[in-house]
C-alpha cells in the first residue's frame, strides 16, 4: 500500500497546520497509529471556504458534460483502485475487509450515477396568462457547499455527497471525521488526479466544533450536508438560522424490523443478518428493534440464533472476520451501558450475556427476547451488534410499536403477501421501507428519513436538488 495522505487539500495544495498540531489516527481492532491529520485553525478553514469561492465561477459555468466526464473519471479511479482504498477503510474503521470493498464500490457508483445526472438538469418553460410574457424556470448550483460526514462509512457518506454537489456546480468543502479522516483525503488524492481543478474540492480535519461553528457562520457557505447525530444535527440548525443557509441532515435512527406471521422466516433471518451485523451494529439504517408476530417468534428466534452463532467476530482484515471491533472505547462503554439496563430491565438474553462485561472493542453478537416499549434498549439506538426481539399480534400493534419513536429513518418488513405489505408500510412513519429487503441504498434511490431523523435526501435524482437554487424569469 502506497504512504497514506494525511495533510489537508485546501485550494489544491497539501497543507499541514500552521501550528505544527496534529490529530493521531490509530486502528480501532489493533491500537496501532497510522498518521497524524492536521489540527488546522480557523484562518486555515476560511482558507479553504475562500478558495472554493473562487473557483466557483468557473465550475458552475463550466458545460455540464465537462463536469460529467471528471466525476465519470473519479468513479472509474475508486474501482480502479477499490483494493487499496478498502484495506484504508478497514484499517481506520475496522469493518471486514469485504464491507470495506463494497463500500468502495457503492461510493463510485454514487460519482458515476451523479456524472449521467450532471447533464440532466432540466429547467422549465410555464405558460403564461398574457400573450406578451414568456415565464422561465432555470436551476443553478446554489453555491459553495460543505459537508460534516461520519466515521462509520467514511469514504461513501462523503461520496454520495460531493459527487451530487459537483455534479450541481456547486464548489464544495468536507470535514471528515477525527476517527477516520484517511479514506476521504485518498478521495482527494483521486480527485486530483481526474483533472478536477484547485479548490473545488477542499478537505479540512481539526476540532469538530470550530471548524463547523465556521462553517456555519461563513455566509460564503450556502449548503450544509451533515450525517450524524441528532442534537448535532439540532446543534446546527441553530447556527443556520443567521445566514439562512439550505440543510440536509441525515440524523439518528431506531430502525423497526417487522415479521408478519406469513412471512418466508428463512428470508427474513438472512435480511435480518445483513441489516443487523452489518459494520457491527454501527449503520444508521442498521435493524434496532425486530418485532416479530407472535405465532412465529420462536422459530425466527431460533433461526437468527443459529445463523449468529456462526458469526465471527475479529480483526476486519481476516478474511474469516464477519463482525469488526467498535469504533473505540467510548461506543463500546454505551453498548455495554444499553445491555446492562436491558439485564436489569428483566430482558431475556438468548445468545451474548457475556457482552454485559465486555472490555474490549470487539463485542460479540447478542440477541435479546422479551423486550419492552419501557426499556432503555428499545428507545436508544444502540450501534452495536444487539439484537432485540419483541412480539405483536396484530398488524395495527405492529404498526403503532414500529412507530413509537422520535426517529423515522428506515423501517424493515417482511410479509408473503405484497398487498399487505405494501398497507402496512404507507402507515410507517419512516422515509424509508424495505420490503422484504434490508439492502436498501443505492445512488439511484433517495435516502433520509423523516420526523427527527432528519430533512432532505442523498441519491437519486432528488438528491441533486438540495444543491440546486429555482430562478424564474419572467420576459415581456
Amino acid at each position: 500500500m502506497k504512504k497514506m495522505q494525511s495533510l489537508c487539500l485546501i485550494n489544491g495544495e497539501w497543507r499541514a497546520a500552521r501550528s505544527g498540531s496534529t490529530i493521531p489516527v490509530t486502528n480501532p481492532a489493533t491500537g496501532e497509529h497510522l498518521a497524524d491529520v492536521p489540527q488546522i485553525d480557523q484562518e486555515q478553514v476560511l482558507e479553504a471556504i475562500r478558495s472554493a469561492e473562487t473557483a466557483l465561477p468557473a465550475w458552475q459555468h463550466r458545460p455540464a458534460r465537462e463536469r460529467a466526464q471528471v466525476l465519470r473519471r473519479i468513479g472509474d479511479l475508486l474501482q480502479e483502485r477499490q483494493d487499496e482504498c478498502a484495506q484504508l477503510i478497514t484499517l481506520e474503521q475496522g469493518k471486514p475487509l469485504r464491507e470495506s470493498l463494497g463500500e468502495v464500490s457503492y461510493s463510485a457508483n454514487y460519482f458515476q450515477w451523479f456524472s449521467e445526472e450532471a447533464v440532466r438538469i432540466y429547467g422549465e418553460i410555464i405558460p403564461s396568462d398574457s400573450a406578451n410574457k414568456r415565464i422561465f424556470v432555470l436551476k443553478q448550483p446554489i453555491g459553495v457547499a460543505a459537508a460534516i460526514t461520519p466515521w462509520n462509512f467514511p469514504i461513501a457518506m462523503l461520496a454520495r455527497k460531493m459527487a451530487a454537489a459537483l455534479a450541481a456546480g456547486c464548489t464544495f468543502i468536507a470535514k471528515p471525521a477525527p476517527e477516520t479522516p484517511l479514506s476521504a483525503l485518498f478521495l482527494g488524492e483521486l480527485c486530483q488526479e481526474a483533472g478536477l481543478p484547485a479548490g473545488v474540492v477542499n478537505l479540512v480535519t481539526g476540532d469538530a466544533a470550530m471548524i463547523g461553528s465556521t462553517l456555519m457562520a461563513s455566509p460564503i457557505v450556502k449548503k450544509v450536508s451533515f450525517t450524524g447525530s441528532t442534537e448535532v444535527g439540532k446543534l446546527l440548525i441553530r447556527q443556520s438560522a443567521d445566514t439562512v443557509k439550505k440543510l440536509t441532515l441525515e440524523l439518528g435512527g431506531n430502525a423497526p424490523f417487522v415479521v408478519l406471521d406469513d412471512a418466508d422466516l428463512e428470508k427474513a433471518v438472512e435480511g435480518a443478518i445483513y441489516g443487523k451485523y452489518r459494520n457491527a451494529g454501527q449503520t444508521c439504517i442498521c435493524v434496532n428493534r425486530f418485532l416479530v408476530h407472535e405465532s412465529v417468534a420462536q422459530t425466527f428466534t431460533d433461526l437468527l440464533v443459529a445463523r449468529t452463532r456462526a458469526l465471527v467476530v475479529g480483526n476486519g482484515l481476516d478474511e474469516k472476520t464477519s463482525i469488526g471491533p467498535l469504533i473505540n472505547d467510548a461506543a463500546r462503554d454505551k453498548v455495554v451501558g444499553i445491555l446492562q439496563s436491558a439485564s436489569n430491565d428483566g430482558a431475556t438474553f438468548v445468545l451474548g450475556q457475556e457482552a454485559c462485561a465486555a472490555t474490549s472493542r470487539f463485542i460479540p453478537p447478542v440477541v435479546i427476547s422479551q423486550v419492552k416499549p419501557s426499556m432503555r434498549i428499545w428507545k436508544e439506538e444502540i450501534f452495536g451488534p444487539v439484537a432485540t426481539i419483541a412480539t405483536f399480534r396484530t398488524d395495527a400493534e405492529a404498526i403503532a410499536l414500529a412507530n413509537d419513536t422520535q426517529y423515522g429513518l428506515a423501517a424493515y418488513l417482511y410479509s408473503g403477501s405484497l398487498s399487505r405489505a405494501l398497507a402496512i408500510a404507507e402507515r410507517l412513519e419512516y422515509g424509508m421501507v424495505g420490503i422484504n429487503d434490508t439492502a436498501i441504498s443505492a445512488a439511484q434511490a433517495p435516502f433520509g428519513g423523516i420526523k427527527q431523523s432528519g430533512f432532505g435526501r442523498e441519491g437519486s435524482a432528488h438528491g441533486i436538488e438540495d444543491y440546486l437554487v429555482l430562478k424564474y424569469l419572467s420576459v415581456a
